[in-house]
């Protein structure tokens, strides 16, 4: 909102312009600079955005100084223990936690949805046998427009509505069928008398010649990824979503262009390069060699989940995603995993070391996360399309919120040219 008292005066070339001053609930305030090019035929210069707020919204919170993460004013760690991801799928969407028959008719809409249309099965068909599980997936998510006519007006609240309930119900049966497609095995349907998470555990590791139970401890651990995943504010790939979406593009195009954006290393590749990291470790014994690598600032190693570009203290995600890791290991063991004995010894070792402490790099929810899906036999391939499955409520909570807002209009970032100016085209023959 406005604080009409409140203005940050802006010089140049002696004229000064009065800019407003909107106070946020919480966070820094923001000056308002809507008409700063109007008025002073200026534009700002930010590259990565990183001082600029390009919407405003109710969503999520996110305190990097203070480790602290919101959805919708409830503490992160709070929700990964006590709620469930397709609650706070509803939390997300709708603003407030739902009554019980509440929820109780949302999961059944969710789960009446998650099967798809059985001539998709082709679009897997055509992919290469090894393509990579995100490139199926942002093919087939964008491809679900041409399958779903009856969701993509997006004037229309009841076909934003539908489509919002058919991406979060059919992104785990999409992602497990990247899966399956990748290893060569069969595709395995969604089951209705399956939790969200269990559903998706089995439609990943179940085959046809004989029954899959999912493991309790499992099924939390996979749930609890999906909670710390959902939502993160405006990071790269839910800019993306909101910037295809102000151009009116259909939903499910939307979603698909954000799955391509988290592909990035920089982003949703996190927790693979953790994994990675670990395996060029290789053994426990090998572990001092790596930490005074990473201590050694000439040297270009750098510790892979530790520390976060946002969370200046400590990820407030990764303490409940720790629990879960220890649950997991307890039941699976880590006797015959030599990545797993490095994870756990690299963990024991650097947290007990100061130069990590006073540089405040602990161990964020990328590590634990890739320790949980490496345990779980996931290869590391399919970590980012589980991260995209996990975000996709909060980049549709985001979608809609937008589209809602009746001051939005298509985004159009401005540049600082360093170009050449205006010049005379020349004909070949006389260059």
């Amino acid at each position: 909102m406005t604080d009409s008292s409140k203005t940050a005066t802006l010089t140049i070339d002696g004229t000064s312009y009065d800019l407003p001053l909107l106070s946020p609930t919480a966070g820094p305030n923001v000056i308002d600079i809507r008409k700063l090019y109007a008025d002073a035929g200026v534009f700002t210069y930010d590259p990565g955005y990183t001082s600029t707020a390009s919407c405003d919204s109710t969503i999520t919170f996110i305190d990097g100084g203070k480790g602290e993460l919101l959805h919708r004013g409830y503490p992160i760690d709070q929700l990964a223990e006590k709620s469930h991801y397709l609650e706070v799928c509803y939390l997300l969407l709708y603003g407030n936690l739902p009554t019980a028959s509440d929820l109780e008719e949302f999961e059944a809409t969710i789960t009446r949805h998650t099967m798809i249309h059985e001539q998709m099965h082709n679009f897997f068909r055509g992919f290469r046998r090894d393509a990579h599980p995100m490139a199926t997936m942002v093919g087939v998510v964008g491809a679900m427009s041409a399958f779903y006519h009856d969701s993509t007006d997006i004037s229309d609240p009841r076909q934003r509505e539908i489509a919002s309930h058919r991406m979060i119900a059919k992104m785990p049966t999409i992602a497990a069928m990247a899966y399956k497609y990748s290893i060569g095995q069969p595709f395995v349907y969604p089951r209705n008398d399956l939790d969200y998470a269990s559903n998706f555990l089995h439609m990943c590791f179940a085959v046809p010649a004989e029954q899959y139970e999912v493991d309790p401890i499992l099924s939390r651990a996979m749930d609890r990824i999906f909670i710390l995943h959902a939502d993160h504010e405006q990071n790269a790939s839910t800019s993306t979503v909101r910037l295809a979406s102000s151009s009116g593009a259909n939903p499910f195009a939307c979603i698909a262009a954000g799955i391509a954006c988290l592909w990035g290393p920089a982003h949703g590749g996190a927790n693979q390069a953790c994994l990675e990291m670990l395996k060029e470790i290789g053994s426990v014994e090998r572990i001092p060699e790596f930490i005074a690598r990473a201590k050694d600032k000439d040297d270009p190693f750098r510790l892979m989940g530790f520390g976060h570009r946002v969370y200046k203290n400590f990820d407030p995600r990764a303490k409940v995603m720790k629990q879960s890791a220890d649950e997991v290991l307890d039941l699976l063991g880590i006797e015959n995993n030599p990545v797993l004995q490095v994870a756990k010894e690299l963990e024991r070792q650097a947290l007990e070391d100061p130069y990590f402490a006073d540089k405040k790099l602990f161990p964020n929810v990328d590590f634990y996360s890739g320790i949980i899906l490496e345990a779980m036999g996931f290869p590391t391939s399919m970590f980012t399309p589980i991260f995209a499955l996990s975000r996709t409520v909060g980049w549709i909570s985001q979608w809609k919120e937008q589209l809602s807002d009746p001051a939005h209009k298509i985004g159009r970032p401005r540049q600082l040219y360093l170009g050449e100016t205006a010049r005379d085209y020349i004909d070949v023959e006389d260059r």
